[in-house]
């Protein structure tokens, strides 16, 4: 890594512990690293703030209202400036009783000196998952743009959306993927071909009738290793490494996406108990997990979605609740966007020249 870019993503990793978990959410998403460097004013390592911090707030209810040192690390290990390449990569596999992903450099009196990631080291390994990216929508809330266009071809800076998620998985080590298309299809093959240009190997599903979210994965050929589905409208930076290991942590059937979406009623809302008024909220603002379009399914999975017939992901969600398969939430804390209407494809084009994505 060059020297510029390493300074640029030390400084954008950097925020005071008494920062709000909300501030920490976006500097993550601009930072791209996975983990925050908590300083104190006078330079001094105070902590370090993880994806994975996060997520355990969002799944404890924590409110982001909250500073950030409150869910943070605070004795995180860490190398001294001159560090060879090695030292570090045995401190990332031992210096914990379990693997590390970031090592904060710092001088002999704490104060922050860089910042190594194990990708810096080590070349990601595959896998051992296969991908589906669900490519054969309308689009219909973005027309006029997509009469001539599939939506998953639509270009998000200086290249397709669709593209941009194929590199996204092939960074992540995943180099199976299957491509669900019926609207326009011909484009997307004629674009990407049999996937070698991109690094990955592709293969095709046409939807002779759309299936929806869920119905043409029973089209695929049968493979002995967990599958993560993703639609093609979503542009996001989400790590698909910690997805995985958590799928497996929780001995989950599914392992859905979710996002904290928060809104604000714009009314007074009146509490009661019968007639009686109990309490007056004013504005208050609510806080909900939403479905990401992103999930990771077991193999036995399938056998669940019917052949032929249009089904959905929530259908399939609830029919392994209906029969006591493991459902579990996987909070998205990285970059995610839902690229649906017209105002989240100008937030794309904006967000792309700000945010680290493939």
């Amino acid at each position: 890594m060059n020297q510029e870019r390493s300074d640029t993503r030390l400084a954008d990793s950097l925020l005071p512990p008494s920062a709000s978990i909300t501030e920490a959410v976006a500097r993550l998403e601009a930072a791209g690293t996975g983990v925050l460097l908590l300083v104190e004013e006078d330079g001094r390592l105070w902590g370090i703030l993880t994806d994975g911090d996060i997520r355990r707030a969002i799944l404890g209810h924590v409110p982001f209202e909250k500073p950030c040192r409150d869910i943070a690390t605070r004795d995180p290990i860490v190398g001294p400036p001159d560090i060879t390449a090695a030292e570090a990569l045995h401190l990332l596999d031992h210096g914990r009783e379990f693997v590390l992903d970031q090592l904060p450099l710092v001088t002999e009196d704490r104060r922050v000196a860089g910042l190594i990631l194990r990708s810096d080291l080590v070349s990601r390994e595959k896998l051992g998952v296969s991908a589906v990216i669900m490519a054969g929508g309308y689009g219909k809330r973005l027309l006029p743009l997509t009469e001539q266009v599939p939506k998953p071809m639509l270009p998000v800076g200086d290249r397709p959306l669709l593209e941009r998620t194929i590199s996204h998985l092939r960074e992540a080590g995943i180099n199976r993927v299957n491509l669900t298309t019926h609207y326009l299809s011909e484009q997307i093959r004629s674009h990407f071909g049999d996937g070698q240009a991109f690094g990955v190997d592709l293969t095709y599903v046409t939807e002779d009738l759309p299936l929806g979210t869920a119905g043409g994965l029973r089209l695929l050929a049968e493979r002995d290793e967990p599958l993560l589905v993703i639609n093609g409208d979503i542009l996001t930076s989400v790590d698909f490494r910690s997805m995985l290991a958590f799928h497996k942590r929780q001995g989950a059937d599914l392992t859905v996406g979710v996002r904290k979406y928060d809104m604000e009623v714009p009314y007074g809302v009146v509490e009661t108990e019968g007639h009686s008024v109990r309490a007056i909220r004013e504005k208050p603002h609510m806080s909900f997990l939403i479905n990401a379009g992103v999930y990771l399914l077991e193999p036995g999975v399938r056998r669940f979605i019917p052949e032929g017939q249009r089904f959905d992901m929530t259908d399939l969600m609830e029919r392994l609740l209906k029969d006591g398969e493991r459902v579990v939430s996987f909070p998205i804390v990285e970059y995610w966007l839902d690229v649906g209407g017209h105002a989240d494809y100008r937030r794309a084009q904006d967000d792309v020249k700000k945010v680290r994505l493939s």
